[in-house]
């Protein structure tokens, strides 16, 4: 059943498309395709051309208008008379059954969304029965309303019984109806054993979060590929899958962690990021209940992201979806190293913005505002690392008095 193979074929070249909108302009459409490339990359696959299109909306049948369309089948075609095939087509935003089986006809390659290819990835990443799990479920969610496409091939067979092989043929709609209906019914038996299983992990994770004992809970939480693995093996002492690309860690990692006298318990957690599906944001529930249960949030942020502040907003808004947007939180601002901006002349009157300003001015804006709950490092040349191990020493301390004020047995000395 499973139709996201992208991780089998190492060498596909790949073809981007985006949308101009009113409500994303051309710099935002950009952004996002640089991110789709990456996520395409990370799923083995090669971007060799990118389509962008200025339009009020998607097209309801095809997604982009008819010249656009017909220019990335020229190109395809193009492409493939000088020996070089274009795999695929992927789209920045989620696309319905009717569009992909118009694509699809259209285009004659593999048409992707970019849900499909975040649960690819997923799918190449999950290592645990949990993870495993919980992207099964979600593909099935994706593939159940788009289940129709998979029997576009009955439309070209003829005849039938008692018929000429019309639109309204018996004999042509009748097994696909069939078939359709079983498949749908067999989709419907599986999603409902995940979920009982599921609910059977959720138990047994419940419990060995009860098993924990009284230690205050730290979750490292942030957009996909900000650093928080790297981070996690710094405190942990541990050695936690930290890689360049996106979604490197899908299932949470627990550890304990002692700063001076303080013990605490610290969680990684899998990665945010914008258009997150919210297949995967239902079936990665339970992963997610580390950071529910959570008395202390360490928001980890690239700031050598051109677009961190946006990134930030979609962790925000993700939080809140989870209902943990009033939890106790640190600002950890990572990768001060790759921190670049363009130096300006005295006289310059360009208007000041972060890449035209130093780290230092930056700090001076709105993220003074934090104090001491904002930390600036870079975890991949340990710089700064102590001062984020005192912030988190003192944050922790303070929620462990409030939380455990008569549990001095532990270390006596926290309450001096």
């Amino acid at each position: 059943m499973k139709e996201f193979v992208i991780s089998e074929a190492k060498a596909e070249t790949a073809i981007l498309v985006g949308l101009i909108t009113q409500s994303q302009n051309e710099a935002k459409t950009k952004e996002y395709l640089d991110e789709l490339e990456f996520l395409a990359d990370t799923a083995g696959a090669v971007t060799v051309k990118r389509f962008t299109q200025k339009v009020a909306g998607p097209n309801q049948t095809s997604y982009v208008g008819k010249g656009k369309l017909e220019e990335i089948k020229q190109y395809i075609k193009e492409e493939d008379e000088n020996g070089r095939e274009i795999g695929m087509v992927i789209f920045d935003d989620e696309l319905s059954a009717k569009q992909i089986r118009n694509l699809e006809k259209e285009l004659g390659v593999k048409i992707l969304d970019r849900t499909s290819l975040i649960l690819d990835i997923f799918a190449m990443r999950a290592q645990t029965s949990n993870a495993k799990t919980q992207v099964e479920l979600a593909q099935y969610r994706y593939m159940l309303p788009r289940l129709q496409r998979l029997w576009t091939h009955l439309e070209r067979q003829g005849g039938g019984s008692g018929s000429g092989g019309g639109k309204g043929s018996v004999g042509l709609r009748g097994p696909g109806e069939t078939q359709l209906e079983m498949d749908r019914r067999i989709i419907l038996q599986r999603m409902s054993l995940l979920k009982q299983r599921l609910v059977e992990i959720d138990k047994q994770k419940a419990t060995q979060r009860k098993n924990r004992g009284r230690l205050i809970r730290v979750a490292l939480v942030g957009y996909t590929n900000v650093g928080k693995s790297t981070i996690m093996n710094l405190l942990a002492k541990s050695e936690v899958f930290a890689e360049n690309k996106l979604f490197a860690t899908l299932d949470t990692t627990v550890r304990k962690v002692v700063i001076e006298n303080l013990p605490f318990l610290l969680a990684d957690t899998v990665g945010f990021i914008r258009k997150l599906p919210t297949d995967l944001v239902d079936s990665f529930k339970s992963t997610l209940d580390e950071v529910r249960e959570a008395d202390l949030l360490v928001h980890v942020v690239d700031l050598s992201h051109p677009d961190f502040e946006e990134q930030i907003g979609v962790v925000n808004s993700t939080l809140k979806d989870l209902g943990c947007a009033d939890k106790p939180e640190i600002m950890v601002f990572n990768k001060i190293d790759n921190y670049h901006w363009v130096d300006k002349e005295p006289d310059d009157l360009t208007p000041e913005t972060k890449e035209n300003i130093t780290l230092d001015q930056l700090k001076a804006t709105w993220m003074a505002r934090e104090g001491e709950n904002c930390v600036f490092i870079s975890a991949k040349n340990h710089e700064n690392i102590e001062e984020l191990k005192q912030t988190l020493y003192k944050r922790v301390r303070e929620l462990h008095v409030q939380k455990y004020p008569y549990n001095d047995f532990l270390y006596p000395e926290i309450n001096e």
